[in-house]
């Protein structure tokens, strides 16, 4: 089935209900906005020359009409390849050019930007932005039906960077993300007709896929006029939106509650926040509850296995009479509906209770592969099995506690950073002999980047000169927010930079 049934279906039932808004405006109704992306897909299938599995990317902030050309991408049997607003350039030229993307949208601020991508790589014909009049002129074309799709056709190129530096795609599937629909449904709440969900956090991330089940159930997917989290304004719209859902980072529930908006705030309409991408402490979702309530819920996934791997349930957090709430809350929960989870030693043989190894799991929600990437494909689904590379335990309950990250991975504001990304581009400064990245806890990102840097022997570099070399190759987020130099980095035997000591002269 085309994932794009969820928004033809709803069109049929409920035309008139609302389904785009901007702020507390309404901007489309069930009816517009399925006339509309039928439209822009006439436009990709017609004026504009697209064939079937052709790729598009959305590169764009948050906005209404996102989800538009989301669904027209699917309704002319095209492949959306959803981009992080937030890269750099380069980044975003790697990414289009690995999918072999015709065609990119992107919001206004980033459109200037992308302009020379086109002239640079043959298959881009084009980037339109979203806020043109001809954009919006391509939304009246001759609709175009809804395409068929098999259920492991090609659905969305969820571009996710490794150790390697280099940002992978996982391949998802229209069955993936029918399954990690009805996943939500099974696990996290039901909806109901005129649920809202709130974008604060990225829609081309976990937010996007979350907006997926408001479709199918009719609700309101609503843009914040910032295009992003401020608390006030997300208190304000809690209040103007019955049933409020979110998807929050960790980070955005500690700036919530730490929001002194929150004291007057009238939050009777929140229905659920979902957390999920980064570690949530057991203190700080105390306090979450203590100030909001237990209208939690924890999930933890990964973009190849979009948002559903385990779960926190509302009423697991809810259970004060728990004799092992402490460590209840600590977890990220039990095995969800359509998965299958376990922990495996370094031979992929499944360990007892207690004892903690890599995290894998099987299911119809888990990737088809990684895009034009055999060999990572094969290593990481290997035995049928998405090994994910986070380090965790199980107990004799089912809870899954999560020990460690076995690459590295620094978790920043619910955003992966990938620490060799950095050093490679820190290594290309000419007074860089050698350097290691690692993650510091951070009170309101969770983590935050530091450096540890060696300088070639005579030579002499600023944390300012690195700040500006890192800026020019790598998106701005990524780069580190303090640097020690150090005559020498610990290492093992065999050269490899001992991290686990950086920690330690971290205190983290």
């Amino acid at each position: 089935m085309n994932i794009a049934r969820l928004l033809a279906r709803t069109a049929e039932t409920y035309p008139d209900l609302p389904a785009l808004a901007y702020g507390k405006d309404i901007v489309a109704t069930y009816r517009d906005y399925a006339e509309q992306a039928a439209g822009l897909a006439g436009a990709l299938r017609g004026k504009l020359g697209l064939d079937a599995g052709d790729r598009v990317a959305l590169i764009m902030k948050n906005h209404p009409e996102y989800w538009i050309a989301l669904f027209a991408v699917w309704q002319a049997g095209l492949v959306a390849v959803p981009v992080n607003a937030k890269l750099h350039i380069n980044e975003f030229r790697y990414i289009l050019e690995n999918s072999e993307s015709r065609l990119a949208f992107a919001t206004a601020e980033l459109t200037d930007q992308l302009q020379p991508i086109t002239e640079e790589l043959p298959m881009l014909d084009a980037v339109i932005s979203v806020h043109e009049e001809a954009y919006q002129a391509l939304k009246k074309e001759a609709p175009f039906p809804l395409q068929e799709a098999a259920p492991d056709d090609l659905a969305w190129l969820f571009y996710t960077s490794g150790t390697t530096g280099k940002p992978k795609g996982a391949m998802l599937s229209h069955r993936n993300l029918l399954v990690s629909v009805l996943s939500y449904f099974a696990d996290v709440t039901a909806l109901t007709p005129g649920d809202a969900v709130i974008h604060a956090a990225p829609q081309t991330h976990g937010s996007g896929i979350y907006g997926l089940p408001l479709i199918a159930k009719g609700g309101i997917q609503v843009t914040p006029e910032s295009g992003g989290f401020d608390p006030a304004e997300t208190l304000e719209l809690i209040a103007h939106y019955p049933n409020s859902c979110f998807f929050f980072a960790p980070t955005m529930v500690h700036r919530l509650i730490a929001s002194p908006a929150l004291k007057d705030a009238d939050i009777s309409n929140l229905k659920v926040i979902v957390y999920g991408g980064g570690p949530m402490y057991e203190a700080d979702i105390r306090r979450a509850i203590d100030a909001i309530g237990p209208r939690f819920v924890q999930i933890y996934g990964q973009g190849e296995s979009p948002m559903t791997i385990t779960g926190l349930s509302m009423d697991m957090i809810r259970d004060e009479a728990h004799p092992r709430r402490s460590e209840i809350l600590a977890s990220v929960g039990t095995e969800r509906t359509d998965v299958e989870v376990k922990v495996v030693d370094s031979g992929d043989t499944p360990l007892p209770v207690g004892e903690i190894g890599e995290v894998v799991v099987r299911g119809d929600v888990v990737m088809r592969g990684y895009w034009k990437n055999p060999e990572a494909t094969a290593e990481t689904l290997r035995g049928g099995w998405l090994h994910t590379g986070d380090m965790g335990c199980f107990d004799e309950e089912g809870y899954l506690t999560l020990k460690d990250r076995s690459k590295d991975m620094i978790i920043s504001g619910g955003t992966n950073i990938y620490p060799r990304e950095i050093e490679e581009a820190l290594l290309t400064h000419p007074e860089v002999d050698e350097i290691s990245i690692v993650g510091r806890p951070h009170p309101d990102w969770g983590e935050e980047v530091v450096a540890f840097v060696v300088v070639r022997e005579g030579g002499a570099v600023t944390p300012e000169e690195l700040d500006r070399h890192c800026i020019e190759h790598i998106a701005r987020f990524k780069r580190p927010k303090e640097y020690f130099f150090v005559e020498e980095l610990p290492k093992n035997n065999y050269g490899k930079v001992l991290k686990t000591e950086l920690r330690e002269r971290l205190g983290s």
